[in-house]
């Protein structure tokens, strides 16, 4: 696996591809990776023949006071594991390079971007949809894999890329999952073996409240109820349990199965600030 750093090489290499009839699929992380970033590359794989990694910790996705000093790094690590699965390239740009002086441009999306992890995180979804714009000009791929564990963010990508006519089609991975159904997230290195213990019941809770609500429960209740067992449970705060559409983020009370919802949660504990989502599944 070949790794660039500058835009015009990883240009280069994709106009190489592409004049050989390849299709080409884009998986951008932010590194510290796990067998769930794996997985977006398999996707990437299942749908294009060449598949690029992008490794960029993204400066203005961080708020202040929180982790962009402290979030892990690893690029050794997280090159060989890539090559472990099939990755043919990996872009991994250094800061100037992304934001080179003068850099002055913003992006912006409105109506997605004010509730759950962005009214928790004022900000971030501004600096989210700056990189990734960047990112899909960049790479010019045919397909781009994200994870559907930061749904928000996917729908902010889906809406984004069609607002902005940009051709690259927007695909979501499955959540991957401990064995205790924890979401895998590079933060999860934060908590100790105390911590690790309760995280698991974040989508035990969210789950059991999706169930009560596709089953006629209202909403509003369910996610409080939620709330409050999280915080018996021995998370430390609870930034948000939600029950929303899945494509509008609209706030759903009655659950109605002609409008597929999800249940979204934050909560936080110890260092790590752990977020899911699950369906609402139609009762059946």
């Amino acid at each position: 696996m070949e790794t660039v750093r500058s835009v015009a090489a990883l240009r280069a290499r994709v106009h190489a591809w592409r004049a050989d009839g390849h299709r080409i699929a884009l998986t951008p992380t932010m590194g510290a990776l796990h067998e769930g970033h794996l997985g977006l590359v398999a996707l990437g794989r299942a749908h294009a023949e060449r598949v690029v990694a992008s490794i960029f910790v993204n400066p203005t996705q961080f708020g202040p006071g929180e982790d962009l000093a402290a979030y892990p790094r690893g690029e050794a690590r997280d090159s060989a594991m890539l090559a472990g699965a099939g990755c043919d390239l990996l872009f991994a740009p250094p800061p100037d390079e992304m934001y080179p002086p003068g850099f002055a441009t913003r992006v912006q999306v409105e109506g997605l971007t004010e509730c759950l992890c962005g009214k928790a995180r004022p900000g971030h979804f501004d600096g989210v949809a700056q990189v990734v714009t960047k990112l899909l000009n960049q790479a010019q791929a045919d397909v781009a894999i994200f994870g559907e564990k930061d749904w928000q963010q996917l729908a902010v990508i889906r809406r984004l890329a069609a607002d902005l006519d940009i051709p690259t089609e927007i695909l979501g991975a499955p959540i991957a999952r401990e064995a205790d159904g924890l979401a895998m997230s590079s933060r999860n290195r934060y908590l100790d073996a105390a911590q690790r213990a309760v995280a698991g019941q974040l989508n035990q809770v969210i789950f059991a409240a999706a169930d009560r609500i596709a089953h006629g429960a209202a909403a509003g209740p369910e996610t409080a109820a939620a709330a409050d067992r999280l915080l018996v449970a021995g998370f430390d705060a609870v930034d948000y349990v939600e029950c929303r559409s899945a494509e509008a983020l609209a706030p759903v009370e009655l659950f109605d199965p002609s409008v597929p919802a999800r249940v979204f949660a934050a909560a936080r504990l110890g260092r790590a600030r752990l977020i899911d989502n699950v369906p609402v599944a139609p009762a059946g």
